[in-house]
């Protein structure tokens, strides 16, 4: 889970006790880890087991470097900081290909973190129309966004004009929400794949009209804007976003985020199985923590 740690001993001279991490952790209590490449922003973790991982997965920041990081925001950073990466590199991605010809962008799970992340992206286009798909329930809080030209339910999809040149975002992973929209939109331009919310709906994506769904690998394309700009402006421009994001998404009169914590082994395995049964308002993020006490915990971000 991403999240937070503390140095509580060392054996290794570049890294201090009581040096606050930023990265992914496993869901316990510690971790050891086994520091290679140090440098002044943080390591990476070299332990053989972890060698087969993609290495953002194995990076710890030191928050003291962090650029992301700000005091007494950790909660946020722990739930949307991940996510947003994605959502910021979604946005770079169609925008990069010029949304393949697109001027409308349907965006399924709408209501989920990953998926308004990037309609704030996106909206920051006056060119494109953003369509939001959603639950009856989750409806309201979609509209309450202001991301959205238009918020409609999933059986709503004869609403918008079938010759619509349009973009579909996928972060539900709805087979059957995945085929009405290739049959129904003769001009649909792109099929990205992101996420699997609709985690008991899930389902392959063969023998589709139109064009075939693409897997969206923010790595790679973290990458190729590394490449271009340099790594110096690629983090710049990022923080610069994320912060525009963030005193939005946490804003004291109307935050689109509220933090639950829940301590405890019993208090955790709740949570996870309400997230995971669709069961929880759209507008909290759940702060997890196996220790009982004060101490930094590990998080659980719903997509």
């Amino acid at each position: 889970m991403w999240g937070f740690g503390t140095v509580v001993q060392s054996l290794h001279p570049g890294v201090a006790v009581g040096e606050k991490l930023y990265g992914y952790w496993p869901m316990a209590s510690q971790a050891v880890l086994q520091p290679g490449r140090l440098t002044a922003s943080g390591f990476a973790d070299a332990s053989p087991h972890r060698g087969e991982l993609h290495a953002v997965y194995n990076q710890y920041l030191r928050c003291s470097a962090d650029p992301f990081h700000a005091p007494g925001t950790e909660d946020m950073q722990a739930l949307l900081r991940p996510l947003y990466i994605t959502s910021w590199l979604i946005d770079d991605f169609l925008a990069d290909n010029d949304f393949f010809g697109a001027d409308t962008v349907i965006l399924s799970s709408a209501s989920s973190k990953t998926a308004y992340g990037t309609a704030f992206q996106l909206s920051q286009r006056p060119r494109l129309q953003l369509i939001a798909l959603t639950s009856p329930d989750n409806r309201p809080f979609c509209e309450s966004l202001g991301c959205y030209a238009r918020v409609l339910a999933y059986g709503q999809l004869d609403q918008l004009a079938a010759g619509t040149a349009c973009v579909y975002t996928d972060f539900a992973g709805n087979a059957q929400l995945r085929r009405d929209i290739h049959e129904r939109f003769a001009n649909l331009k792109y099929s990205c794949s992101i996420g699997g919310t609709h985690v008991s709906e899930l389902g392959g994506a063969k023998d589709l009209p139109g064009p075939r769904p693409v897997l969206f690998f923010a790595p790679a394309q973290a990458k190729k804007r590394g490449a271009e700009w340099g790594s110096a402006q690629f983090g710049e421009r990022l923080v610069q976003a994320w912060r525009a994001f963030g005193a939005k998404a946490c804003n004291d009169l109307k935050p689109w985020l509220q933090v639950q914590h829940h301590k405890g082994a019993g208090a955790v395995q709740a949570a996870y199985a309400q997230v995971l049964a669709g069961r929880t308002d759209p507008r909290q993020g759940h702060i997890l923590s196996l220790n009982q006490g004060p101490q930094s915990g590990h998080v659980l971000p719903s997509l």
